[in-house]
């Protein structure tokens, strides 16, 4: 027996196989009992209620003092990054520390890197920003 004979009879035997299976689980299927399903949706708690056990993550309102302290820390935080007056934040090419003038082939066989030096603390500040 050649080995496309025998592929070809255990394609058919598997074919065969499947459909029998198939057919039985349809009729399975068809015959059981229907089951209806209820949903009852309640309508969301607008009241949180207090945090206990069951409730960790009820929201309280923060008391003034706290939320005073947040923002100052928030903006002791922020630092020199304060937007604008008209809400922007201001970033020119003058701002980067390495500048490339006209244009410049860094990625074919001929390519050269722009001349200039880059500090290992630049190069651990983008390593350690990518994850």
């Amino acid at each position: 027996m050649k080995i496309s004979q025998l592929k070809s009879i255990v394609k058919e035997a598997v074919k065969e196989a499947i459909q029998e299976e198939m057919k039985d689980i349809l009729i399975e299927a068809v015959r059981a009992p229907k089951q209806t399903v209820y949903e009852t949706v309640s309508a969301p708690n607008a009241n949180v209620g207090t945090p206990n056990l069951t409730n960790p993550v009820a929201q309280q309102k923060m008391p003034e003092d706290k939320r005073i302290a947040m923002k100052e820390n928030m903006m002791n935080v922020l630092g020199g990054m304060m937007p604008g007056a008209n809400g922007t934040i201001s970033a020119t090419s003058a701002d980067v520390p390495l500048k490339v003038n006209g244009p410049m082939d860094t990625t074919s066989a001929n390519g050269t890197l722009p001349q200039g030096n880059v500090s290992m603390d630049q190069i651990m500040g983008l390593m350690n920003s990518k994850g």
